[in-house]
């Protein structure tokens, strides 16, 4: 086994960097910031710097044209966009969700006071399997939150049929998948509603941000009273609503980001592919195959680390991280791990093997729009080199 010694700075054959500073698993695109002070300068003029601005308005027409669907309400961060969708849906009792994702869509359901019931994934697609979802609906069952994890679509139309036999509501974590669709257009218009993150890691960014695809007005207009304290005017409230508007500023970034969006979505595909090139072969490396999907958005690059590889899963992530590659085990633990929810029943990894496998093996390898090939590369002969 030939060992890589390759520290910080990462430094490629012929002895030159690679790059001066540390490669993150992700970074966030950010367009020309000269281009944003004209926006900024917009906000000065009104003095509106939030609850629902004309650059809030904007962002929400321009959102539902450029992803295909008729309504949106936008958020200050996906993790209340999550949890006014389940209150917005008067979700309780219990609700059958992932192991396998970031530890905010089972937050959301305790913030709500409902249980949280894991069940397995598909060895696919690491998706919620609906193979496991039937036996595990009890008559405290009101939802499923699946998630699109990494960007793939769950198997929709399963899921949407076992919702419709038990008179079940689906909200859809998709938080990882902003403009992807399949066959019949925007992965979006599935479920009850979608929430999405527009997170500083997400594909989509406007720093912090959020939002829920809503499937008609009398919705939205729900889910935009309860994220503004419940308020319907200046006199009345008609719920226990939250602060989650989205400010002014992030709204702009939003609107100057979708003119580069594109772009960044071919640089991803572009990584993508090369690594899918240069890891084919290696032993004991697998990639994840998408999920059928019209249209990827490449929002993570993830690969399993299995036993015929040289290195286990862990060794491998702390290697890279020495030679100045931060990749990610993304996601592990699982959420079921964690001490709030260790004592549920269905968190006992002999229920969840898929998953459990998954977190032991899973590493995410930087990719973003801004990566150069030659760091590809450079990580690709290190994993082959061990």
């Amino acid at each position: 086994m030939n060992k890589l010694a390759i520290a910080t700075p990462a430094i490629a054959d012929d002895g030159c960097a690679i790059s001066d500073r540390p490669i993150y698993v992700t970074q966030p695109h950010l367009p020309p910031l000269e281009e944003f002070i004209p926006y900024l300068r917009q906000i000065w003029d009104t003095k509106i710097l939030t609850n629902g601005g004309p650059m809030h308005r904007q962002l929400e027409e321009a959102l539902c044209e450029y992803l295909g669907v008729e309504h949106i309400a936008l958020f200050n961060n996906g993790t209340l966009a999550l949890l006014t969708a389940l209150q917005a849906l008067r979700i309780t009792g219990e609700v059958i969700t992932t192991p396998y994702s970031f530890v905010a869509t089972a937050h959301s359901l305790l913030w709500n006071g409902i249980k949280p019931v894991f069940v397995d994934i598909d060895p696919h697609t690491f998706n919620l399997d609906p193979a496991k979802i039937e036996a595990a609906i009890t008559p405290q069952t009101t939802a499923i939150v699946p998630v699109h994890c990494y960007g793939h679509p769950c198997d929709v139309e399963a899921i949407q049929k076992i919702a419709d036999n038990y008179n079940l509501r689906v909200i859809y974590d998709a938080a990882h998948a902003f403009g992807v669709r399949d066959a019949g257009g925007s992965i979006l218009r599935h479920g009850d509603l979608s929430a999405l993150s527009f997170h500083a890691t997400k594909v989509f960014n406007t720093f912090e941000g959020g939002a829920i695809i809503c499937p008609d007005a009398k919705t939205k207009l729900r889910i935009d009273q309860l994220k503004n304290f419940g308020y319907v005017d200046e006199v009345t409230v008609v719920a226990p609503g939250i602060n989650g508007k989205m400010s002014e500023v992030n709204a702009a970034l939003g609107l100057l980001q979708l003119n580069y969006i594109d772009q960044a979505l071919e640089r991803r595909k572009q990584i993508d592919r090369t690594y899918r090139e240069l890891l084919e072969g290696i032993k004991g490396i697998r990639c994840l195959n998408d999920a059928g999907e019209k249209r990827a958005n490449y929002a993570y690059f993830p690969i399993l680390v299995g036993h015929e590889y040289p290195l286990s899963r862990d060794a491998l992530y702390h290697g890279l991280k020495d030679a100045g590659i931060h990749s990610r085990r993304y996601f592990h633990p699982l959420i079921s791990d964690f001490p709030m929810y260790r004592g549920l029943s269905s968190a006992h990894r002999s229920n969840l093997p898929v998953a459990a496998n998954a977190a032991q093996q899973v590493l995410c390898l930087p990719i973003y729009p801004d990566l150069d090939m030659s760091v590809v590369e450079h990580i690709i002969r290190f994993i082959a080199a061990q």
